[in-house]
C-alpha cells in the first residue's frame, strides 16, 4: 500500500491547496458582486468600471517593481518614473497632437529612467533605495519646474467596445469597453507571467534574483539580466504614466501620481511578487478607490470626505503592516552583485 507521504497530487489540486483561501475569498466577492448587480446594475457597473481604471496604473507599477526585484534590484523610483513619463507624454501630445507618439514618448522616458536606475544600482553599486529616491526627487523637480499651466492637448485615448463581448451582462462593459492602455495592461499581466515562469529568460531572471553567484557559475550574465529587467520595468512604469495623462484625465498637474508608485509597491508585495497576484491586489486597491469616489459623490452616507479619501492609503498601511513579514522577497533583492 502506497504511503500518504508519497502520493503526488495533480497540479490543479496542489494549486488549490496553496491558494484555497484566496479562491474562497474570490468566490465570496463574486457572489457579492452578482447580488449587487441584480440589486442595482447601473451603480455596480459604474463602480466595477472605475475599479478597473483605478487599478490600471497600480498593476503597471507593480509589474515594473517585480521585474526589477525578481532580478534582485529594488525599485522605489516607480513614482518618479510614472510622473516624468506622464509629463513627457503629455508634452509630446501638446507639441505634436499625435497620441501614439505621445505614448511611445512616455514609455521611452520610463525606460530611460530604468536605465539610470540600473546604472546606479548594478554598475555603480549605489544603495538601491537611495537610487530610487534620486529618481523620485529628479522627476518631481523637473516636472514642477518645466510645467506650465494652461497647456491643452488635442484629445485623449478613448474607450472602444469589442463587439459581442461588450454585450455580456455585468463584465461586458467593465472588461471589454476600455481604452487601449487598459487593454494593454490585461495583456501585459499575462505576458509577464508567462515570461517569468515559462521561459528560459524568466528562469534566469528568477535565478539571478535568488542566487546570482550560482547563476553566474552556470554562465548567466547577471549584470545583463538585471539591466534588461530594470529597463523593461521602467518602460512599463512609463506606460502607467502615459495612462494618467493620455487616457485617464487628458491633462497634467504637478505631483499628479499622488503616491501611486508607492501604492504599487504595496500591491507587488501583497501579490507576492507575481503578476497575477499583483493584478488581483491592484483590483482590491482599485475597488477601494472606486468606493471612495462613490461614497463621496453618491450622496448615500454623510461622512466627511477627508475620512473617505483615506480609504486607499489606509488599506496600503494595513497591507504593509500585515503582509510584509509573511511575504518572502527574492533572496538577493537589493544586494549588489560583485563578480569574482
Amino acid at each position: 500500500m502506497q504511503s500518504t507521504a508519497t502520493v503526488i497530487l495533480p497540479a490543479w489540486q496542489r494549486w488549490l491547496v496553496r491558494n484555497g483561501v484566496g479562491v474562497g475569498v474570490s468566490l465570496l466577492v463574486l457572489i457579492g458582486v452578482v447580488i449587487a448587480y441584480l440589486n442595482n446594475g447601473v451603480v455596480t457597473t459604474a463602480v466595477l468600471s472605475s475599479t478597473v481604471r483605478q487599478a490600471t496604473p497600480l498593476v503597471l507599477g507593480a509589474l515594473c517593481g517585480l521585474m526589477g526585484e525578481r532580478s534582485g534590484v529594488i525599485n522605489i523610483g516607480i513614482e518618479g518614473q510614472m510622473l516624468l513619463a506622464a509629463f513627457m507624454g503629455f508634452m509630446m501630445n501638446v507639441w505634436s497632437g499625435n497620441l501614439l507618439l505621445a505614448v511611445i514618448t512616455g514609455v521611452a522616458t520610463g525606460a530611460l529612467l530604468g536605465l539610470l536606475l540600473a546604472l546606479m544600482s548594478v554598475t555603480l553599486k549605489i544603495d538601491q533605495i537611495i537610487g530610487g529616491t534620486v529618481i523620485n526627487i529628479l522627476a518631481l523637480g523637473l516636472t514642477g519646474y518645466f510645467y506650465t499651466q494652461g497647456l491643452t492637448t488635442a484629445g485623449k485615448l478613448r474607450p472602444f467596445a469589442i463587439p459581442v463581448l461588450s454585450d455580456i451582462p455585468l463584465i461586458g462593459r467593465v472588461i471589454f469597453e476600455n481604452p487601449p492602455i487598459t487593454y494593454s495592461t490585461f495583456i501585459l499581466v499575462i505576458v509577464v507571467h508567462y515570461v517569468l515562469f515559462y521561459t528560459r529568460w524568466g528562469l534566469r531572471t528568477r535565478a539571478v534574483g535568488e542566487h546570482p553567484r550560482a547563476a553566474d557559475t552556470l554562465g548567466v550574465n547577471v549584470y545583463l539580466v538585471r539591466y534588461i529587467n530594470v529597463i523593461v520595468g521602467g518602460a512599463i512604469a512609463g506606460l502607467a504614466g502615459s495612462f494618467l495623462t493620455l487616457e485617464a484625465v487628458g491633462s497634467f498637474e504637478r505631483a499628479m501620481t499622488n503616491g501611486r508608485g508607492f501604492v504599487a509597491l504595496a500591491v507587488m508585495i501583497f501579490g507576492k511578487w507575481t503578476p497575477l497576484g499583483s493584478w488581483g491586489a491592484a483590483m482590491l486597491f482599485g475597488f477601494a478607490s472606486a468606493m471612495q469616489t462613490q461614497l463621496q459623490f453618491g450622496g448615500e452616507i454623510n461622512i466627511p470626505h477627508q475620512f473617505i479619501g483615506m480609504l486607499p492609503y489606509l488599506l496600503t498601511i494595513i497591507v504593509l503592516a500585515g503582509f510584509v513579514g509573511r511575504a518572502r522577497p527574492p533572496a538577493a533583492d537589493g544586494i549588489p552583485y560583485e563578480k569574482e
